[in-house]
């Protein structure tokens, strides 16, 4: 799956949003395996930051100009929120520009693999947990709702994921249900056992 998935993701045309308007930003989406299938990685953020105040995200910031690239703005992130450092992360490539809804970013997002298991830590001000959810129940087709509305004379579709009660709504959503597909496409209902082998 590792492979394919990064085959996949280095032949794609990512759009990209130029907006001076908009601040730059960055997340992850890390994969990894655990009882005998793939998860995805998300937080929730606390009710202490500025922006997005308990949304369930991908662990992630703004850019910073210290950061040589928005890859390096989403592993820096990546480690301050829950202490995943950057040598272990194995980024696969990158999805589509989000621009934000009820703020004013875009959100560069870049797949990648994490070891399993691994001493995650979140820092308390920004990230408030560390939700585990398995890749199957996010493919669930009753686990997605979606809404459309009209919005400067344009259809906008809006996902919402539900998982054990929480919700994945907003950029995030919008991210992941491109991940998902391309996910799906990818694997074809086969398992690569590749990832079994890693750890930290």
């Amino acid at each position: 799956m590792k492979q394919k998935l990064r085959q996949f993701l280095s032949r794609r045309q990512n759009r990209h949003i130029v907006d001076a308007s908009r601040k730059s930003a960055a997340v992850l989406l890390p994969i990894y395996w655990k009882q005998e299938e793939y998860y995805l990685l998300f937080t929730k953020r606390t009710l202490k930051v500025k922006e997005h105040k308990g949304q369930i995200s991908f662990p992630g910031g703004a850019y910073q100009d210290g950061d040589r690239t928005l890859v390096d703005t989403a592993l820096r992130e990546c480690t301050e929120e829950i202490g995943l450092k950057a040598e272990a992360v194995e980024v696969l490539g990158e999805l589509d520009d989000t621009a934000t809804q009820t703020s004013s970013y875009i959100i560069s997002p870049f797949v990648a693999i994490i070891p399993w298991p691994y001493p995650l830590k979140v820092d308390q001000w920004e990230t408030e947990e560390i939700i585990e959810v398995p890749i199957s129940a996010l493919l669930d087709k009753s686990s997605l709702r979606q809404e459309t509305e009209i919005i400067d004379g344009e259809a906008v579709t809006s996902y919402f994921y539900h998982y054990q009660g929480r919700v994945i709504w907003g950029a995030t959503a919008k991210i992941l249900n491109q991940f998902l597909d391309i996910f799906a496409q990818v694997t074809e209902d086969k398992v690569d056992h590749s990832l079994r082998k890693q750890r930290p």
